[in-house]
């Protein structure tokens, strides 16, 4: 998928799953879970062990069903190495210009982390598709409020401690996207194997965001 068609999937989804877990083995029928929740878009971070092939076999077993990409991105080799396992986008926690230069030779959609003003701008200007905030909690939607104003053309994702209470806050502040992660993939439940818990919560939080934009178009 080229870089344009991703971001439009990831726009328009609106929410980006963060699986982060420390066993391998149930991710893929976690990320099935999510799926038939309606999870359109999902990073599986290389802090996961063995993340290169959760997303081969996720992207075996999903198909076209879950847009795929690899988050915790530090440097140019492993963002490499994600898209040739099939990751369609790159997350990183920093802003590593390298990272992002790679991803444009390859058409693919990139968004590196950043958590000032300036760090957002050089994100941007670096070449950017959506800019990740982390953490966000610790900001609070009203930071992305106030970044609408200078930097009204930059493509927020604000990530960490976004859940349902606040996820419409953030959305009401005019981010493009949200990154949810322990919170939609809740740990109790992927080690219990819970999976209907899993589809439940993914329902959950599409529904949220779908209101949400409603909201803010009214």
């Amino acid at each position: 998928m080229n870089r344009a068609d991703a971001l439009e999937r990831i726009l328009e989804s609106g929410l980006v799953a963060v699986v982060r877990f420390e066993d391998p083995e149930p991710l893929v029928e976690a990320l099935t879970a999510l799926a038939a929740g309606g999870i359109t878009v999902a990073e599986v971070t290389l802090t996961v062990p063995q993340a290169l092939e959760v997303i081969r076999a996720a992207r075996q077993r999903l198909g076209e069903r879950v847009l795929l990409g690899a988050g915790t991105v530090l440097d140019p080799e492993a963002a490499g190495a994600a898209l040739l396992a099939g990751a369609e986008f790159i997350v990183a926690p920093t802003v590593n210009t390298e990272v992002i230069r790679l991803c444009r030779r390859y058409d693919k959609v990139v968004m590196p982390g950043a958590f000032t003003p300036t760090e957002i701008l050089t994100a941007w200007e670096a070449g950017a598709d959506i800019v990740k905030v982390f953490p966000a909690n610790v900001l609070g939607p009203e930071f992305f409020r106030a970044m609408r104003g200078p930097l009204p053309q930059i493509r927020l994702m604000p990530t960490g401690g976004v859940d349902l209470s606040t996820l419409g806050d953030y959305i009401a502040a005019g981010v493009a996207c949200v990154g949810v992660g322990g919170q939609l993939l809740e740990p109790a439940a992927v080690a219990a194997r819970q999976w209907d818990r899993l589809t439940e919560l993914a329902r959950q939080y599409v529904q949220a965001v779908r209101q949400a934009r409603q909201r803010r178009r009214t």
